[in-house]
């Protein structure tokens, strides 16, 4: 599968989860706090590179794949490669410096649930939305097993894994994982044709 097919389909599932997660925000009223980055400021989050190929294949038609991929083989952080701190001082607050662009567990923590021991849904969100939003969150938690629909984190990482097995099933460090992305795309277009139709884009 060509790698624009590929990208294609991996933004139609996010398109698909926004909607799914703007319902389940609507009926639950649970919110991101305005400026937090705590959960992107957490080191060793895992993902998968195929959620990051939109992005990779972004940073290939602007001309900043190369540049990118160099920085990435040579930081030495944990932290998401993305998040931009707000100040040195405090980590916690800042944002994603290619928002439209971010992954699917950046899209799924907070507003989805996984099934525990027992089939139960629960809902995987941070400590500050659990204790600064306790009465909906307690909501959430009670409805998203009898009548409201929630994103699902397996569903949605076997929706991407049927995109390309390897590269959705493969969960690694966050910036290895961006840093995957970025080598698929140069490897892809290093003995093909720029993208058809798209020589103008940046």
């Amino acid at each position: 599968m060509a790698i624009e097919q590929k990208v294609r389909l991996v933004e139609a599932l996010f398109d698909r989860l926004e909607i799914e997660i703007r319902g389940f925000q609507n009926e639950t009223h649970l919110y991101c706090k305005t400026g937090c980055g705590k959960c992107c400021s957490t080191p060793n989050i895992d993902a998968s590179p195929l959620e990051f190929l939109p992005w990779a294949f972004h940073l290939f038609l602007n001309g900043k794949a190369e540049e990118t991929l160099e920085i990435l083989r040579n930081a030495t952080t944990k932290n998401c490669f993305l998040y931009r701190p707000l100040s040195v001082l405090d980590s916690h607050k800042g944002s994603c410096s290619n928002y439209r662009y971010r992954g699917l567990i950046c899209r799924l923590f907070g507003y989805a649930a996984n099934n525990d021991k027992f089939g139960k849904l629960r809902l995987v969100t941070c400590k500050i939305i659990k204790e600064e939003q306790q009465e909906n969150f307690t909501k959430a938690e009670e409805v998203i097993n009898k009548s409201v629909n929630v994103p699902i984190f397996t569903n949605y990482y076997m929706q991407l894994a049927q995109i390309d097995f390897n590269m959705g099933r493969t969960l690694l460090p966050i910036n290895e994982a961006l840093r995957i992305a970025i080598e698929e795309v140069l490897h892809y277009y290093a003995y093909r044709p720029f993208p058809g139709g798209l020589e103008n884009i940046a």
